[in-house]
């Protein structure tokens, strides 16, 4: 039996050695804090969203930061501070702008394979993460922003996923509680929402049923492979040790541009900071005055999910600023501002908040399959999209493997270049 390292215990991290440990291979997962799913997929926005496809690659989005980039409570915000990193990976985002539909079609086409494999895991493995299929409603203040959207949902329907425009009177009747004028909206009703975090460390306790190794709590210092043999260190100070593997797998997030270069590859992902603010409903008003449909702000770049009864999680904005972790007050004022515009009714006394660093690669598209050396690959760079991507592209990694490894009939692994 061929013995994998899967590198990284969040959703990426977690889904991937779930599918390899189903397809029999003996994996170990090494993840440096004690629980699954406590960095970026600690707290975001919810959302299992194939209608939120659409690739930033845009000439609109460029032209968005520069106009917010004076802004501190602005939705996407740029650190004007250079560094070759931050321009590299600008360059490259600009180069992408000419594939920004097909990337988006195949975007969509993951998307939605994703939510089959995950729906259908959470059901065999018995996983309650306060899942909600209500569907998303996205919202639109101006007409510009609403024919925008009509044109990106052209593209998703390229990809295979239906979404309906709908008017104003449409949009209170799917979610009464919505306040505000608005220009119109679009429905998708087979999107869903859920609890990362939850589902993340629930998927966790089935790996380890079915003979996953998960070491918690493990600071790894040095990846190394020769291409017939791999080897994963992992301690602090002069207390190391060295683990030895068939093969590995780098699901470690931001840091995988860091393990990647000690690899011999090029992955170049930038850390885009998320925030979110998780909203206790303590009170039968705030309960009832909470959306239950998931809605998306395009204006404002926000995103809710109604987390069971009694919370309710708004969450968005990016911030290119390095790998700064700090949770700053007027970027979360923002979010609070929007429930108290949006849903007034809510009591937002009792908001927790909380920022994690999205992995995103230049043109958007996650980095799944071989690295230059046979026994080394990659499932990261998910950018915004971690939840909603996850399930399919670690069945897309598990087919790589299989391919390269010599295992059972490997299942195509073009998807990506649709």
């Amino acid at each position: 039996m061929k013995t994998i390292a899967v590198i990284g215990g969040g959703i990426t991290g977690i889904t991937t050695a779930y599918v390899l440990a189903r397809r029999g291979y003996e994996v170990t997962l090494f993840e440096r804090h004690r629980y699954a799913g406590m960095e970026t997929s600690f707290a975001n926005g919810g959302q299992l969203s194939a209608s939120n496809a659409e690739v930033w690659t845009h000439w609109s989005t460029i032209m968005k930061g520069l106009k917010w980039m004076l802004r501190s409570d602005a939705p996407l915000l740029l650190n004007p501070r250079p560094s070759w990193h931050k321009l590299s990976w600008f360059a490259e985002f600009m180069a992408s702008i000419p594939r920004y539909e097909r990337n988006t079609v195949a975007t969509a086409k993951l998307a939605i394979q994703a939510r089959a494999h995950l729906f259908a895991w959470a059901e065999a493995e018995g996983i309650d993460f306060d899942l909600k299929r209500q569907g998303i409603l996205h919202i639109y203040r101006d007409r510009q922003g609403f024919e925008h959207a009509a044109g990106v949902s052209e593209l998703l329907a390229r990809g295979g996923l239906p979404r309906r425009a709908v008017t104003p009177q449409e949009m209170r009747a799917i979610e009464p509680t919505l306040a505000g004028t608005y220009y119109g909206g679009f429905y998708t009703e087979s999107d869903a929402t859920g609890d990362i975090h939850k589902f993340t460390h629930g998927l966790a306790q089935a790996c380890e049923r079915r003979g996953v190794r998960c070491l918690w709590g493990q600071d790894v210092r040095r990846l190394h492979s020769d291409g017939r043999g791999a080897s994963v260190e992992v301690g602090q100070g002069a207390q190391r040790e060295l683990h030895r593997f068939d093969a590995l797998v780098v699901c470690a997030g931001v840091a995988s541009r860091a393990f990647a270069a000690q690899l011999g590859d090029r992955v170049n992902i930038y850390p885009v900071k998320g925030y979110s603010i998780t909203v206790h409903l303590n009170d039968a008003a705030s309960r009832a005055a909470a959306p239950t449909v998931s809605l998306l702000d395009d204006a404002t770049k926000l995103v809710t999910s109604r987390l069971g009864e009694d919370r309710f999680r708004v969450a968005g904005t990016a911030e290119f600023n390095g790998m700064n972790r700090d949770i700053r007050a007027d970027r979360i004022r923002p979010l609070v501002d929007w429930v108290q515009q949006c849903f007034p009714g809510v009591s937002t006394r009792q908001a927790v908040p909380w920022a994690g660093l999205r992995p995103m690669m230049p043109d958007m598209m996650p980095r799944v399959g071989r690295g230059r050396r046979a026994n080394v690959f990659y499932n990261t760079g998910h950018g915004h999209l971690g939840w909603t991507l996850s399930a399919a592209t670690a069945d897309l990694l598990g087919a790589a493997v299989d391919q390269a490894l010599g295992g059972r009939a490997a299942l195509p692994v073009d998807a990506l270049a649709v």
